[in-house]
This record gives structure tokens, C-alpha cells and sequence, in this order.
């Protein structure tokens, strides 16, 4: 009869024994053109004194150098390994973290978590801007234009916790009346005089609810609750404008919440719900997100930014800015797809010097035989300059009433010359010219056209031609690798901080990715793709 088998936790005690066939040192294990090699030689270039500054000076020394940490969290971000656990994993199995750690004891899932949220938040971006200034020193970057371009990302949220503003603004509205009548019944009752203004809501709410609970003290007012007992005039009181108080606080706090969006999620308030182009249910419902902006050059991503906007158009001018900030150097030319194009966009890059290749957004429609034989379209208009009036398709004459000036979203100021036909009336073409009542009006920002045209004449040359094709094949290219390939589609960190430290070691880990296919092909100092003739 065979003995009972028992387990036990050291299984080195079951006492089978092995031949040790690791060698002491881990470097012929790492083959001699591993990415890894690449990685740690160029982030060992970087300056780490930001990171090392957000340690303690007292105290114990940290469990792992940060310069190490940061290069195991590079390099992990960089082979699709995000969750601390996973990392940690790997710094005990994997030979190329083994590797990086030269020695040190592997940090645990909590140490890596600490390390990304805590000490590397500021640090990050600086060292990511450290190393697109060293491509920009290997002449690895072409320096002739940026392709800019965005994309929106999940973030670490639940898709039902949606605040909506317009909701929010239609009950606090509905709440206030109830409060204006229950504020004419108290004074009636208790002959006082108070108020409730729709500025400080909550401070004079605050103050009823004090002279109430002092009347309670003052009668000795007694409690009760439950069902069958009658509350008194006093507790009744109390009690609405307490709930009056504590509903006027959550409204605030969700107002205060939105920094000018219609929406915000309540387990990631910095998260903006949009439309994902795609979803497990194929049906692009929307979700909490971010809208990520990034800036390519020669197939390297040289900036990054975390935007709350659903619209790239109110992201350009803010992410230039950021650019010329934090690289030390100006682009002289932009290339970005038609989701960018305004009239602030192409003041901006006028006032900096910078040439725009901007797709306008009615190209693609200017192409179809529909929008060249519809008459109601100012391009399929006559105009003279001289006389500054448009013709229409009946030969009447449009003619420039005044100017208004409108003020956009980010508070740019333009002006728009409002145009009216001189008689409409009995006109056989109007119902294909206009719905208005009266004589038909065109809207035209002469700025803006001006520059459009201008975008318009530089897409169209042969330096054009070359940005608009490596727009789509790099920048649109670098989000198809990080999105499908890397398959980082949701962000595993909240708040606006730690996603854009998220995304910004995920482009480093891309640059060097790239960096070691370009060596390895023999590509380096490549910088646009050719047009193929036809």
C-alpha cells in the first residue's frame, strides 16, 4: 500500500535535485541587438535630477535605484506590459528585466505602483522631451514640419456614472422654486424676512437652517421619527431645508466639476464622455475618455498632451503652445488632417511664423458634382472684389449689410461681413437657394477665407502632396501601433495627471522601439516617404 502524498509550501524540499546551468552573469543571455540594450543605453543619457528630487533626502534609501525603475517601466510599457503585477512578474522571470536590474532585488507590484503615481509624475515629462531632444542631436528628427493628430482612448471609469450639465442646470432650476415657496411659508410662519438669491444659494440656505436649529433648542423641540409619529412644525422645517442644503451642495460640486464641458464622469471627473469610434458592441456608444494629441516627425512622436475636449479644433492652438515650450524649438510648418481647421488655428501660425498644410474641411465635398451644381454655396457664386457684392444663380446682386464680430469657445474674436440679396421674392429658384422667409444671407469671415486659401494653394503643391501622404502613414500610423499592436486602448491610471504620465511612457517606449527598427534596417536618418508616380 503506497504512503499518503503530502505537499508543503518549500518545494525545494521534495529533493529533486537540478544542475545549475545559468551562468553567474545574465549578459550572454542578452543577445547583442536587443532592444533592450538600445534602451538602457539611451535613457542612462538622461538627466534624472527632477526624479531624484522627488525623493526624500531622509530616510531610507529607495528598495530600487529610480533610474532603474525608470528603465523597467520604460521597457515594459514598451513590450505591452502596463499592470504593476504583470511587471513585477516579469522582473522575476523575464532575462532582459533581470537584465536591467544589473543585481537589485525585483521591486514588488506596490513599490512599481508607488513609483509611477508618486515619484515619476513630474518627472516624466521632462524626460521624455530629454529624449526627443537627443533625436533631435542624432539628426534623427527632418525639423521641416510636424504631423499633428489625435485620437480618443478609454478611460479607467464606469461608462454609467455620466454627470450631465444640462440635467444638473434643469433640477437645480426646478429645486429653486421649491425653495422660494418654501421660503414665502417660513417667513409667513415664524415672522421673519429671509431670502434665497440664485448667486449664494447655499450660504443662505446654510443660514435658514441655523436660525431653525436654534428655534428647535429654544422650544425644546423633541425628534421623532418612524412611522405613526407626527413631526412637529419645527422638525418639518428643519429637516426641507437641510435636504434644500445638502442637494444645493451636490449641484454645486457638479458644476464646479464640469471646467466648461457638457458632461463629466463621476469615478474619473477629469474624464470627458465622447463618442469611441468603436465598442464591444459595435455601436460607438459613448464612454469616458480623453482626447490624446500627439505630434509626430520622422516617424518618432516628439510631443504628446491629454486634452478634455471632444473636438480636435480647440486642441491646436494649446498643443503648439505646449510644443514650443517644451521642445526649446519651433517648427516651420504644420501638417494636420481637417478636424483642425479655424480661423484661430491659422492666426496662430501666422502670428509664429509657422506655414500651415491644413486640409480645409469642405475639400473632400468641393470634388462631388452635387456641391458644383448646388447654387447655394458661395463658391458656386460670382464675386467682385470692387464692389465687395456676390452674384447669385438668378444674377442678383448680395451685398454687404454690416459686421459682427463672434467670440469662439477658447474667446477668439472674429469678424463676420453678413451679406443680403437685394430681392428674393418671386424668385424660381429660392427653394434650391435658401429656406429663409425673407432674402437669402451668407455669413463670410473675409480672414478667414484669406487664410483658408492659402492652406488650401500649400496642400496642393508637391511639398504639400508629400506632408498630407506621410500625415496618414506616420502620425495615423504611430496611433495604429499604439492602439492595436501595443493594445493599449484604456487607460489603467485615472485623473488627467497620471493619464498623460501614462501615455507620455508609452510614446517613449514607441520612440524607442522605432528607434532600434531603424537601426536594425539600416533606416536611420530617414525622414518623409516618397510619393510613388503613377
Amino acid at each position: 500500500m503506497t504512503s499518503k502524498i503530502k505537499y508543503q509550501k518549500n518545494y525545494t524540499e521534495f529533493n529533486e535535485t537540478y544542475q545549475l546551468v545559468l551562468p553567474l552573469s545574465l549578459e550572454g543571455f542578452v543577445p547583442d541587438d536587443d532592444s533592450v540594450r538600445l534602451l538602457s543605453h539611451e535613457l542612462e543619457e538622461l538627466d534624472y535630477t527632477l526624479l531624484y528630487k522627488a525623493y526624500s533626502s531622509k530616510g531610507r534609501n529607495p528598495a530600487v535605484d529610480p533610474k532603474t525603475m525608470f528603465k523597467i517601466l520604460t521597457y515594459a510599457y514598451s513590450q505591452n506590459i502596463y499592470s504593476s503585477r504583470k511587471i513585477e512578474q516579469a522582473c522575476r522571470r523575464d532575462i532582459n528585466f533581470m537584465w536591467l536590474l544589473a543585481g537589485q532585488k525585483a521591486p514588488d507590484h506596490s513599490t512599481i505602483a508607488r513609483f509611477r503615481t508618486g515619484f515619476l509624475a513630474e518627472a516624466c515629462e521632462d524626460l521624455f522631451y530629454q529624449m526627443v531632444r537627443r533625436l533631435k542631436d542624432a539628426e534623427e528628427l527632418s525639423m521641416e514640419t510636424v504631423f499633428i493628430d489625435g485620437t480618443k482612448l478609454e478611460a479607467c471609469a464606469n461608462k454609467y456614472t455620466f454627470v450631465w450639465k444640462k440635467s444638473v442646470g434643469k433640477w437645480e432650476e426646478k429645486m429653486f422654486h421649491k425653495i422660494q415657496e418654501a421660503v414665502r411659508l417660513l417667513n409667513h410662519d415664524y415672522m421673519q424676512s429671509f431670502t434665497v438669491n440664485a448667486e449664494s444659494r447655499a450660504q443662505d440656505l446654510q443660514k435658514i437652517s441655523d436660525y431653525l436649529e436654534e428655534k428647535c433648542q429654544q422650544d425644546g423641540t423633541e425628534f421623532v421619527y418612524g412611522r405613526g409619529r407626527r413631526k412637529s412644525k419645527n422638525q418639518k422645517y428643519l429637516e426641507l431645508f437641510q435636504r434644500f442644503r445638502e442637494r444645493q451642495v451636490t449641484y454645486d460640486w457638479h458644476t464646479a466639476s464640469f471646467h466648461g464641458r457638457n458632461n463629466y464622469c463621476k469615478t474619473d471627473p477629469d474624464a470627458t464622455f465622447m463618442h469611441m469610434k468603436d465598442d464591444h458592441m459595435r455601436n460607438a456608444q459613448l464612454k469616458p475618455g480623453y482626447n490624446i494629441q500627439i505630434g509626430v516627425d520622422s516617424e518618432y512622436i516628439v510631443s504628446a498632451d491629454v486634452f478634455q475636449d471632444r473636438n480636435d479644433v480647440w486642441t491646436l492652438v494649446p498643443f503648439l503652445k505646449m510644443m514650443d515650450k517644451k521642445l526649446g524649438f519651433r517648427y516651420p510648418s504644420v501638417t494636420a488632417d481637417s478636424g483642425y481647421e479655424s480661423e484661430e488655428g491659422y492666426t496662430y501660425l501666422r502670428s509664429s511664423g509657422q506655414k500651415p498644410y491644413i486640409k480645409p474641411q469642405t475639400y473632400e465635398k468641393w470634388k462631388k458634382r452635387s456641391f458644383k451644381q448646388d447654387i447655394s454655396k458661395r463658391e458656386n457664386m460670382g464675386y467682385d472684389k470692387e464692389t465687395d457684392t456676390y452674384t447669385c444663380h438668378a444674377g442678383k446682386k448680395l451685398k454687404a449689410l454690416f459686421v459682427k464680430k463672434q467670440k469662439s469657445k477658447s474667446g477668439y474674436e472674429s469678424e463676420v461681413t453678413v451679406y443680403e440679396c437685394e430681392d428674393c421674392a418671386n424668385c424660381p429658384h429660392k427653394e434650391k437657394c435658401t429656406r429663409a422667409k425673407g432674402n437669402k444671407r451668407l455669413y463670410i469671415s473675409k480672414s478667414f477665407l484669406e487664410k483658408r486659401q492659402e492652406s488650401y494653394e500649400n496642400i496642393l503643391s508637391e511639398t504639400g502632396i508629400q506632408y498630407r501622404m506621410n500625415r496618414s502613414i506616420q502620425v495615423e500610423g504611430a496611433f495604429g501601433v499604439l492602439k492595436n499592436d501595443y493594445e493599449f486602448q484604456r487607460f489603467l491610471l485615472r485623473g488627467k495627471t497620471k493619464v498623460k504620465l501614462e501615455i507620455l511612457l508609452l510614446c517613449m517606449g514607441y520612440n524607442l522601439n522605432k528607434l532600434h527598427a531603424k537601426i536594425q534596417k539600416e533606416r536611420t536618418r530617414t525622414y518623409l516617404f516618397e510619393v510613388q508616380s503613377a
